[in-house]
């Protein structure tokens, strides 16, 4: 398995992976992806949004036959390492982040907000606005 910088060509597979988790949005060609790859199958996806104010670890996602092998820690590891600057994200899986070097943030940066329908059927209750910040 191999992790690596999404090329142009990859955005299909991307796109794809992304729709068939519930993970894809508008623009999202335009935010830096991590892809791992299993030969010529595109296993597992992660990417790094610019916002005005932060950077935002979006997108994370394993291709269900690829799960249970530590690829989801593996990618985010990949992208902290690559990025010099805190890292922040939204979730509903806390512990697995946490698991990652996240802690809760005590605010989202005003850049984070997100577009209502964005988060249709999620948990309100369960949305963790996380960071991990640069060593």
């Amino acid at each position: 398995m191999k992790i690596r910088k999404a090329r142009t060509s990859d955005l299909p597979g991307i796109r794809r992976l992304a729709e068939s988790l519930g993970l894809d949005y508008p623009g999202l060609e335009n935010d830096r992806f991590r892809v791992a790859e299993d030969g010529e199958v595109i296993a597992g996806i992660v990417a790094l949004k610019y916002r005005a104010d932060c950077e935002e670890l979006v997108a994370l996602g394993v291709d269900p036959r690829y799960r249970k092998k530590g690829l989801g820690r593996k990618l985010v590891r990949v992208l902290l390492d690559e990025t010099p600057t805190d890292v922040f994200l939204a979730t509903t899986i806390p512990e697995f982040f946490e698991r990652c070097g996240f802690v809760r943030a005590s605010a989202a940066p005003a850049g984070m907000a997100k577009d209502p329908s964005w988060c249709e059927g999620c948990r309100k209750d369960r949305c963790v606005i996380m960071v991990k910040t640069s060593a």
